[in-house]
């Protein structure tokens, strides 16, 4: 009898880890798939869902403006407890760190349905940094009974905390199947990444830095620090910057004040996925407080420099494809302005192997699903 798995999910990061994985489901007579988004990012996530083809079996629609953390935590896990009660899945798989992951999980967890958890064991070993993502993994960690870690690093990291290691198994990250998936499809139509061609020429000439910024730990002080900082490197008449500024008002409010109008800075929307694919194409390097672009930009031969304290992902530190720089406008300055004017120190990142994965990690996670 085929499988019925239940994956869980509400962001436009974890949408874009798990479509891969819904569509090997999905044509696999192994399996009856189902979906269940909770909508915690309500228009970036329902992008990633058009262009991979995904209808939601269940929307719980739960954003709303202002909510707090334990608000939605509480909407998600009777949200998607209502939902469990009605399919009676085999499996629900989670992705990632999110509010919705940790709600999914623990509601499978209180009707005993075993939980998989893709992307299992990133630890920054801070519970304050990433904010309050790295608490929702380790609750995770504590109970699912398929650890998919996409790397050795993230495995030994949960063996350290005692997971039973039969149930911890190395997939690779799912995000390398996404973008092959994704720069294929741009190749065989060239239109649905189209958008940026009119920022294209018109820094023609200009060395691209892309840019993301949305972590919660940054609000503040921090994304302030980060405005300085792009403000100074945007100075250069060598480089532009390109910004799709994420839709939360303690990141927008500080970027429009310090940074509309400069000319060599873009503000725009958020992109869909296959823009923000382009962006990284486009990219000589990458300005981010991302988790994902950490592991996207090195599949593509672009540096990382990670504003932030801390990384979950430290393969890429210890690869030489990404470094921490955290979010003061000096430390950030000097090493962008040193991968701009040492081709060697660029060369090492650019060239340096990317440790997240093959592009193989939905296959090898659906084998694991069907036992």
């Amino acid at each position: 009898m085929a499988r019925k798995i239940l994956s869980v999910f509400g962001t436009r990061p974890e949408a874009i880890k798990l479509f891969p994985l819904i569509h090997a489901l999905e044509r696999d007579d192994r399996f009856v798939s189902r979906t269940c988004i909770s909508a915690q990012h309500r228009g970036m996530l329902d992008q990633v869902l058009a262009i991979a083809e995904i209808a939601p079996d269940h929307d719980l629609d739960l954003m709303t403006p202002g909510q707090t953390l334990d608000e939605l935590t509480a909407r998600a896990l009777t949200g998607i407890g209502r939902v469990l009660d009605t399919e009676k899945p085999d499996w629900v798989v989670v992705q990632g760190d999110t509010t919705t992951v940790m709600a999914g999980a623990l509601a499978a967890y209180y009707r005993q349905i075993p939980v998989c958890h893709v992307e299992a064991g990133l630890r920054s070993g801070d519970i304050h940094h990433p904010w309050p993502e790295e608490v929702n993994r380790k609750v995770v960690g504590s109970f699912a009974a398929l650890h998919c870690a996409p790397t050795e690093t993230a495995a030994a990291a949960l063996r350290r905390e005692n997971v039973d290691p039969e149930s911890v198994r190395v997939t690779g990250n799912t995000v390398i199947d996404a973008l092959h998936w994704v720069t294929q499809r741009i190749e065989r139509e060239p239109d649905l990444a189209s958008g940026l061609a009119e920022l294209e020429r018109r820094f023609a000439g200009k060395r691209i830095i892309g840019m993301t910024s949305h972590r919660r730990e940054n609000f503040g002080e921090g994304m302030r620090g980060i405005a300085d900082a792009v403000k100074r490197i945007a100075a250069r008449p060598d480089v532009a910057v390109i910004f799709p500024v994420h839709l939360n008002p303690n990141v927008r409010e500080v970027m429009n004040a310090e940074l509309s109008g400069l000319d060599n800075v873009a503000l725009i929307e958020p992109l869909d996925y296959p823009h923000f694919a382009r962006l990284l194409d486009i990219s000589y390097l990458m300005l981010s407080d991302s988790g994902g672009v950490q592991e996207e930009a090195p599949a593509l031969g672009k540096p990382v420099l990670v504003m932030r304290e801390t990384t979950e992902r430290p393969e890429g530190v210890e690869a030489g494809t990404a470094l921490l720089v955290g979010t003061d406008p000096d430390r950030i300055v000097a090493e962008t302005v040193r991968l701009l004017d040492d081709e060697a120190a660029y060369a090492a990142m650019a060239r340096a192997h990317n440790p997240f994965g093959d592009g193989k990690s939905a296959d090898r996670i659906s084998d694991l699903l069907a036992g």
